[in-house]
């Protein structure tokens, strides 16, 4: 017959198959996300398929936007191809409003998207911090009670058996229980990892979701400057197609005459800089190394653009190819030299019509305009270092050095090699 300690063993056996069996059976589908209505986590996958649901249909929605921005590219692609006229340059501007506002819609589904996603985050980690938690408890029995059994000698659970074939199976059962709990240490591992995970997803979309914001704010100034461009144009033209094609002759021209003392400046200061580098032997003061691609720095604290290099839906394309960037700036934001080099031009303007403009020669053939300026700070032949200020932007309608057909504050920043406008995004500095 067993002895007193074959119950008390035998309790110790069920005492660790219980949490075991708990652990095996029901454990690993809480951690991996399969629907557990035990621990009451049915509810939360409910609510994350909802969510899902409601993101597909929000997705769904942008798609359908889309198309529409890139139908009302299309409209003022072709109303471009068309004679240039009054008619034809107000509907460029109203298909522009209209493309803005189904960009401001998009950008308002797409914040709804990651406040959604956001939400299923946090449902998902309240759930991955349950199945750890559980994880490390179940774990904790486990410990606990082999160590209790490990304090018992074998030579004492083996008079509890009547037979040697008994005690060695329960032996055998002992080492298997601490197979497993190797196994469901590797599940908590595994449940720590999801956790961070969805940690780090979280704070990813929180960040976009920050820039989306203030996306929308940006896009929201830009259709108030559509409504201005249009009010402006109709107010210079005298809403007379005559008066208009006047209009545009004359920008044309004053673009032109610009243009040509821009490309004539550059010539005659890089020329002076060679004269000045034969002559002396320290050379000139710009930098021996040439500028390339990413190493100008960006004039404004701002970074939203607003028109790009050779925009194609820029408003007024059929005066002139927009030849740089468009960047956002409010009236009076201090400006800096992008990179070191002598002022070739400094033209301060005293009324509206007249276009002020800073333009720097820098080593490596590279030279940068900075257009729109209410107020500059420099002078022609001065040298600047990197970062100097040189003015403040402008380009507030009826303000001083905004120039013509101006649609709000903003600056207008190019880069040119060689005299040549490039892509000013090619060289500036990638630092956002």
């Amino acid at each position: 017959m067993k002895s007193i300690y074959s119950s008390s063993i035998k309790n110790r056996w069920i005492a660790i198959s219980i949490p075991l069996f708990f652990a095996v059976v029901f454990l690993p589908g809480f951690v991996f996300g399969q629907p557990d209505h035990t621990y009451g986590v049915g509810g939360i996958n409910n609510d994350l398929g909802a969510l899902r649901e409601k993101i597909e249909q929000k997705r769904q929605s942008v798609e359908k936007l889309e198309q529409s921005i890139a139908g009302f590219k299309e409209k003022i692609t072709k109303t471009r191809l068309e004679a240039v006229s009054l008619k034809n340059q107000l509907s460029i501007l109203d298909s522009r409003s209209e493309q803005v506002e189904a960009e401001i819609t998009k950008t308002e589904q797409r914040l709804d998207v990651i406040t959604l996603e956001i939400e299923s985050y946090n449902l998902q980690i309240e759930q991955k911090s349950e199945a750890l938690s559980r994880q490390k408890a179940l774990i904790a029995e486990l410990i606990r009670t082999i160590h209790i059994h490990d304090n018992k000698k074998y030579f004492e659970i083996a008079l509890s058996y009547d037979s040697f074939s008994d005690f060695y199976n329960q032996v055998q059962y002992l080492e298997s229980i601490d197979a497993q709990l190797g196994q469901h240490a590797q599940l908590s591992r595994v449940a720590k990892r999801a956790l961070e995970e969805k940690k780090t997803q979280k704070e990813g979309s929180q960040v976009l979701y920050e820039d989306l914001r203030v996306e929308l704010e940006e896009k929201k100034k830009e259709l108030k400057e559509q409504a201005v461009a249009k009010n402006t144009l109709l107010d210079d033209s005298q809403s007379s197609e005559k008066t208009f094609q006047t209009l545009v002759a004359r920008l044309k021209k004053e673009y032109q005459t610009t243009e040509n003392e821009i490309r004539a400046i550059e010539k005659q200061i890089r020329k002076k800089l060679e004269e000045q580098k034969r002559l002396n032997a320290r050379g000139s003061e710009l930098p021996d190394t040439p500028i390339g691609k990413g190493m100008l720095s960006w004039p404004t604290q701002s970074r939203y653009v607003t028109a790009r290099f050779h925009e194609p839906t820029y408003p007024y394309r059929h005066i002139f190819e927009h030849s740089g960037l468009d960047i956002r700036a409010g009236q009076r934001t201090p400006l800096k030299a992008a990179a070191s080099g002598y002022v070739a031009r400094a033209r301060v303007c005293h009324s509206p019509s007249c276009y002020g403009y800073v333009m720097i020669i820098h080593s490596g053939g590279i030279s940068t305009l900075y257009g729109h300026m209410n107020q500059i700070t420099v002078k022609d032949g001065q040298f600047v270092a990197k970062g100097d200020h040189i003015g403040y932007s402008g380009a507030a309608p009826g303000t001083n050095g905004a120039g013509p057909f101006t649609t709000g504050p903003h600056l207008h920043f190019e880069v040119r090699k060689n005299g040549i406008p490039v892509n000013p995004l090619l060289y500036l500095v990638k630092d956002y």
